[in-house]
């Protein structure tokens, strides 16, 4: 799940974004207001997380122009202005939640993984929080997976590709769009790299089962097949 945080103090930001690289999340980081705007207008983000005191333009007109945009993303705002007329004032231009500093890191994640739930739930049609295509099943609240209830042990950037493809199957998806899912802005990632992922992903729920799931597409990218049924590896 890729998610936006913004912050202009450097090492502000590099912590949190270490951290939640290591829960499984691809995270961009924005230095200011104007350059939120820009991002939030080119990724389709799961979560933004905003500081309210920025350069430029300050998280509540952030907000307020990505109401105005159509960017449906839920906003965490963080601030060290913890007064409550700070906090109506956010949630009034539209932020989902408000979390002041200094903060516990824990508290954070567990803030994002609910508001990603909210958003599993919200709209016309409901994304659900477990995702099962033949054999395979994500718990994305709880961060496992299985194939035919035997749990599979993957490293948090497996779990967020094999959800990129459990997410769209049958469906061509070519290397550019799982990087961009995936991996994030900072990353060096190349296609190249999209590929050696796949190859530790085939040995874990495909090799390892005798189960041909996730196809190549020559040329262009990958796809995880909907229903494997009777078709095993030799």
């Amino acid at each position: 799940m890729r998610l936006l945080v913004v912050e202009d103090e450097t090492r502000a930001a590099a912590l949190p974004r270490r951290g939640l690289v290591e829960e499984g999340f691809a995270v961009d980081i924005g230095s200011d207001g104007v350059d939120a705007v820009w991002q939030a207008g080119e990724v389709a983000y799961y979560v933004i997380v905003l500081d309210l005191m920025l350069p430029g333009i300050d998280g509540f007109e952030v907000r307020r122009r990505l109401r105005a945009d159509g960017r449906w993303a839920p906003v965490l705002m963080l601030t060290a202005r913890g007064e409550i007329a700070d906090r109506i004032r956010g949630l009034n231009v539209g932020a989902d939640d408000y979390l002041p500093k200094p903060f516990s890191f824990g508290e954070l994640v567990a803030r994002l993984r609910l508001r990603v739930r909210l958003l599993m739930r919200r709209g016309a049609v409901a994304r659900p929080a477990v995702l099962e295509v033949g054999g395979l099943r994500l718990d994305l609240a709880a961060r496992t997976a299985s194939r035919d209830e035997t749990p599979l042990d993957l490293s948090s950037k497996e779990f967020a590709l094999l959800e990129y493809l459990v997410r769209h199957p049958g469906e061509v998806l070519t290397r550019t769009v799982i990087m961009e899912y995936v991996w994030d802005f900072a990353s060096d990632a190349t296609s190249n790299v999209v590929d050696q992922y796949v190859t530790y992903l085939r040995r874990k729920i495909d090799k390892s089962f005798g189960v041909p799931q996730v196809e190549m597409v020559r040329g262009v990218g990958y796809r995880l097949r909907a229903d494997t049924g009777q078709q095993r590896l030799g």
